[in-house]
């Protein structure tokens, strides 16, 4: 279905990481796996769809059930563990679609294999394979669902992850941006950690924040205990908080990508006001359907020129 999209309000357009975007709204990691549906997804009305978390070997992913709605709290809890049909096959989907004319940016959400002896070794590799193909790719150092993996946002660790990344992106001569993804569950000391390596870094910007395992008490939903990362409404102040922080540790140096809880224009905008480039969502997608991209939209060209 070869649908028109109406082209998106000048004030929306922008430049991050010398990337046109047609508007600041993304769909978060997480959604299109497998990189099945965006072609599709884009045509809702975002200005960028990040697919995966890919891993280079295909994975079954932890066993079902692993997502829960938890409807009264508009959030969800998953414990998915990167289930994803592996890099080659993935790449074969990707190499389908026209990549030039396409109706937003793609990103490609990187991680390690649960079995993988040599992680950082992954992401290399899994670099190696997606560059060609994505308009951006994203470290994903931070998902709750597989063990060992936030291990990689310790400051040694990153450190030489994202030394490994630059020596091959150096090496190989490629200008792709990179983009780092971070937990709404670190320490002031290690997000200060985090910001003194990517400022030194050539990281080119940083997604704030991934899911939580925290669990507040004010939660209603009979899932509220499901192991996993929670999404939604209840992880938006945690995850504003994030960004804003973020934002002073760096100066504003650093592109931002706000991301936690986001479900209409208002709080779009305010993670803007608090230092974000862009913003993505994914469990507001899941609650109001399609229609909330361009409703988004709409609220956000409203404040915009309101401001």
């Amino acid at each position: 279905f070869k649908n028109k999209i109406k082209p998106d309000d000048p004030i929306l357009n922008l430049q991050v990481c010398n990337l046109k975007f047609n508007n600041p709204i993304g769909l978060a990691a997480g959604f299109d796996k497998n990189g099945e549906a965006y072609d599709g997804l884009m045509r809702l009305g975002f200005g960028f769809v990040e697919i995966g978390t890919v891993t280079l070997k295909p994975q079954y992913g932890n066993k079902k059930p692993r997502i829960f709605r938890l409807l009264e709290d508009k959030a969800i809890i998953n414990r998915l563990g990167f289930n994803n049909i592996g890099a080659e096959k993935i790449l074969q989907k990707i190499e389908k679609y026209d990549t030039i004319n396409k109706p937003a940016l793609l990103g490609v959400n990187l991680g390690k294999n649960l079995d993988s002896k040599e992680p950082i070794e992954d992401y290399v590799k899994l670099l190696k394979i997606f560059y060609k193909k994505a308009n951006y790719i994203t470290l994903n150092i931070s998902s709750p669902n597989t063990p060992g993996l936030r291990e990689l946002e310790q400051k040694d660790n990153l450190d030489k992850l994202v030394k490994n990344i630059s020596f091959f992106k150096r090496k190989n001569s490629i200008n792709i941006p990179i983009f780092l993804k971070i937990d709404p569950d670190l320490s002031k000391q290690q997000l200060g950690d985090i910001a003194d390596i990517v400022l030194s870094s050539t990281i080119d910007g940083v997604i704030i924040s991934n899911t939580s395992i925290y669990r507040s008490n004010e939660l209603i939903s009979k899932y509220a205990s499901e192991e996993g990362g929670i999404s939604g409404a209840p992880i938006k102040k945690i995850s504003n908080l994030l960004l804003k922080d973020f934002y002073i540790l760096t100066n504003g140096k650093i592109p931002l990508i706000g991301v936690g809880g986001i479900s209409n224009g208002k709080e779009a905008y305010e993670r803007i006001l608090s230092g974000a480039s862009l913003i993505q969502l994914y469990t507001s997608l899941i609650y109001s359907g399609p229609s909330i991209v361009n409703n988004i939209k709409e609220e956000l060209i409203y404040l915009l020129k309101k401001d």
